[in-house]
């Protein structure tokens, strides 16, 4: 495997003592600066919280190949935009290292991982699921907005082997939210996403928005915000001195 790169990232510091994160991973062609930059337009601020860093990786530039080889930054690389082609795993495989390594730098701050969640717009959200849901299954939990997972992906069967292996510790909490009308990524892609990983094991959410293309919307981003928090609530002065 190809050494761990340190990838670019800007974040949203918390406005109090940090005891939480969120790791938001942007969609293909995007940057981290732009998605933060988007959800700011959208939302009129920042998302913002009290004791909650968020942190917007950018993913470096590659050839994508549904772009015929042109440079783009994507989290890896794909067939054909499609739910009907296996996935590029070598590519994933390479990301879920860089990415593990933004995970460890906020260990190393302090923020153990059950307090931390893992999602993203779009491809960002894909990525997300193969980082949560195969590497890093005891975060608080993970989102994946406008996003889909192939039919054939090795996320179902991670998720099936960790519901097994599991008796005690519940799986992840997954929360989705899709656009009906997604020109992109088919609202029916989302949908089957989230039937496969609940039969696999995951509890889902799954919410449509309707009338929404392949963007973000204000409603969508404050239900977000809102399961974060419940996700990772503020913790007692009691409990964070023993962190």
């Amino acid at each position: 495997m190809a050494a761990v790169q340190k990838l670019r990232r800007c974040a949203v510091s918390q406005t109090g003592k940090h005891s939480a994160s969120v790791i938001f991973l942007h969609g293909s062609g995007d940057t981290g600066q732009g998605l933060r930059a988007w959800v700011r337009d959208v939302m009129t601020q920042d998302m913002a919280f009290e004791h909650i860093r968020v942190i917007y990786p950018t993913a470096p530039s590659r050839p994508y190949t549904p772009m015929h080889g042109a440079l783009s930054h994507v989290w890896f690389d794909r067939h054909k935009i499609s739910r009907d082609c296996p996935e590029h795993l070598e590519s994933i495989e390479e990301m879920c290292s860089n990415l593990g390594a933004v995970v460890q730098d906020e260990i190393r701050a302090g923020v153990p991982k059950h307090r931390m969640v893992i999602g993203g717009f779009s491809m960002g959200g894909a990525m997300a699921l193969h980082l949560a849901c195969r590497y890093h299954q005891d975060i608080a939990g993970v989102f994946a907005l406008s996003s889909f997972l192939n039919k054939d992906s090795v996320v179902y069967q991670a998720v099936e082997d960790a519901k097994q292996q599991q008796q005690q510790h519940p799986l992840l909490d997954l929360l989705q939210c899709h656009g009906t009308a997604d020109e992109l990524v088919s609202h029916s892609w989302g949908e089957e996403t989230s039937s496969l990983l609940k039969k696999a094991g995951m509890t889902t959410s799954f919410h449509s928005f309707p009338g929404l293309n392949h963007q973000l919307c204000r409603a969508e981003l404050e239900l977000l915000r809102s399961w974060i928090l419940k996700k990772l609530p503020l913790e007692s002065s009691s409990s964070s001195d023993g962190l």
